[in-house]
């Protein structure tokens, strides 16, 4: 059986993320969406709002923040974490590129300021914003033309500090966090970032508990990816008594799990991809392979018929990376 504190909590969260906005759509209307803390445990929390899953590092070197939701979000946002913090915002931690983890990057950056400083202690300061931290694929995506023809983004939601080989660590409250790139999974930007003191992981989209993996293909994405992404949290998690607790994960969108969910999912996600690439070498073309309905048995957990993503559009995105034509 399962926790019952965390696991109440996490019914709570399923239902909040509902009324929100599923992955990368923005609502038309913030005015009644709710921010809401969950604790994890050591030194993380999970805030769920509008847009993708926000985790804190709350302690005495200040907030950290991965993924920051929509922007009309922010003051939202900042009224809950004084309730846990009195002290400044000195990081921000995106997973990947899209808005409903991005929308927020610049009105909480300019709510904080990272410690800065050269060779002496006279000389250490505070910038005038909080580092942005992210992979350097993500800022390629956010400097560069935004799809549809929209307006360039502001230079102040920009990330200020990338990395582009395989990780970066940061030691803060007390505690190792690395951020970790997952290569064309659900972007070609995604990071995947632990808290290794805490024992939790911020897994992003790669991770999802209320629908089918979004394949990104005009960023990059590959479902292979995906699974490679699920494989590293794993590899990661260690479960507790029972194989219950231990290592828990924040997905992109949806409740707060531990390793057995990720289990069911990878499971899930690699099933659909050898049935799909099964019907491929038999020749299938697409129409024939969503006829055979690959997902079937997971479509009631999963699945979606209208929205922004739905089983069809996850299936097409399937079958054009394994080579479909």
């Amino acid at each position: 059986m399962r926790k019952p504190v965390w696991i109440a909590a996490a019914n709570i969260v399923v239902g909040l993320v509902a009324v929100g906005l599923s992955y990368a759509q923005q609502p038309q209307n913030f005015d009644n969406v709710q921010e809401h803390i969950l604790p994890v445990q050591g030194n993380v929390y999970m805030m769920v709002g509008a847009g993708g899953n926000t985790t804190l590092s709350v302690g005495k070197d200040g907030v950290l923040i991965v993924d920051t939701q929509f922007a009309p979000m922010v003051p939202k946002m900042l009224a809950e974490i004084k309730k846990l913090s009195d002290k400044p915002i000195r990081y921000i931690v995106n997973t990947h590129v899209h808005a409903d983890h991005t929308g927020g990057n610049e009105a909480l950056s300019k709510a904080g300021g990272t410690i800065v400083g050269g060779n002496f202690a006279a000389q250490v300061g505070e910038s005038a914003t909080a580092g942005i931290i992210a992979h350097e694929n993500v800022l390629n995506r956010m400097s560069g033309p935004q799809p549809n023809k929209a307006p360039a983004l502001p230079f102040a939601m920009l990330p200020t500090d990338t990395y582009l080989n395989g990780s970066k660590e940061v030691f803060f409250n007390g505690e190792a966090i690395q951020v970790l790139h997952q290569p064309n999974a659900h972007t070609d930007g995604d990071s995947i970032v632990f808290f290794r003191r805490s024992d939790v992981i911020s897994a992003g989209d790669i991770f999802v508990t209320n629908g089918y993996p979004i394949i990104d293909l005009a960023r990059g994405a590959n479902i292979q990816g995906v699974i490679d992404g699920l494989n590293l949290i794993l590899d990661l998690a260690i479960p507790g008594t029972y194989q219950e607790g231990g290592t828990m994960i924040v997905p992109g969108h949806g409740r707060l799990c531990d390793e057995a969910d990720v289990v069911e999912y990878r499971n899930t996600v690699v099933i659909i991809r050898d049935r799909i690439q099964d019907l491929i070498k038999k020749g299938k073309n697409l129409d024939q392979v969503k006829a055979a309905r690959p997902t079937l048995d997971y479509d009631r957990r999963y699945g979606a018929t209208s929205g922004f993503w739905t089983t069809d559009k996850f299936i097409e995105a399937v079958y054009k990376n394994l080579g479909g034509k």
